[in-house]
């Protein structure tokens, strides 16, 4: 089966689609000054972004890993974004952790792997 890559950088692609498999990139906020809850947000808005890029939507979501710097001064805020982003579909499945991430300014990445819809 073929594979498609869309927003292609020298160094990887945001979105690889296989069939009606759609892997994003570990994403996180472009404004890296925000505070928790403003990276999650804009991390969240990049995450629809590239998901209908690919034919789908947050829905169609197999499984999120949630990357955050300190889980338990974050974890808490971070939930509020996510539950009001999830409000309008059923629960996703999910595995948080805390990590050290690439740069200290960021607080929260996202692994995401959706369907397309049939």
């Amino acid at each position: 089966m073929a594979v498609q890559r869309l927003h292609v950088e020298k160094r990887f692609s945001e979105i690889a689609i296989s069939g009606n498999l759609v892997h994003l990139a570990g994403q996180l906020a472009s404004d890296t000054s925000l505070d928790i809850q403003g990276q999650t947000q804009q991390t969240l808005d990049i995450i629809d972004r590239f998901l209908a890029d690919a034919g789908t939507d947050k829905s169609h979501i197999m499984s999120v890993t949630i990357y955050l710097k300190d889980i338990e001064k974050d974890y808490a805020l971070f939930n509020e974004i996510w539950d009001a982003w999830v409000s309008d579909i059923q629960a996703l499945p999910r595995t948080c952790v805390e990590a050290k991430l690439y740069a200290p300014e960021v607080l929260v990445e996202l692994s995401v792997v959706a369907v397309k819809p049939e």
